[in-house]
């Protein structure tokens, strides 16, 4: 069963060759920041499974073609990437709602926010439906975003939730 981030990298693939067929492995290295020989291992799965053919459009020039079989992969790629968001969204929605429920429950109604990104976008959508400030600087809690994590920081116990 292959992983997200093969997963990923197979969905962007085949939208990389369907969008321009004589495309490079090289260039497709480049497209998704991946060695080439990473390219090469994920198409050579792809081939072997019926999902891409090559064809010789020159001496040296290949192109990939998607199958029927390629294109309903691409489809259930993109439905599961899509799922995997909303989950990840909901997810992210839940425990920064927990979060706000100790914040308010310890006398505070406004937070600092660290961090960027769309899971940031994420608390800020529930702080503003939650009612809950966000403030630049003061003695408030802080929710901090990395990467995907977020962490509730609280005034005397700084503490992972």
């Amino acid at each position: 069963m292959p992983t997200s981030t093969e997963s990923a990298r197979e969905l962007a693939l085949l939208e990389h060759i369907e969008r321009d067929p004589d495309v490079t492995q090289a260039s497709l290295a480049t497209q998704l920041d991946v060695a080439v020989g990473t390219v090469n291992w994920h198409l050579q799965r792809l081939i072997e499974k019926g999902y891409v053919k090559i064809k010789r459009a020159e001496r040296k020039k290949l192109r990939y073609i998607i199958t029927p079989e390629g294109i309903a992969l691409r489809a259930r790629l993109m439905v599961d990437y899509i799922e995997q968001q909303f989950l990840l969204y909901r997810k992210t929605r839940q425990r920064v709602k927990e979060y706000l429920a100790s914040v308010r429950q310890a006398g505070y109604d406004r937070i600092r926010l660290i961090g960027a990104g769309d899971v940031a976008d994420i608390c800020k959508l529930t702080c503003i439906e939650q009612n809950i400030a966000i403030v630049a600087d003061g003695n408030t809690p802080v929710l901090e975003v990395t990467g995907l994590k977020v962490v509730l920081h609280m005034e005397e116990d700084s503490h992972e939730q």
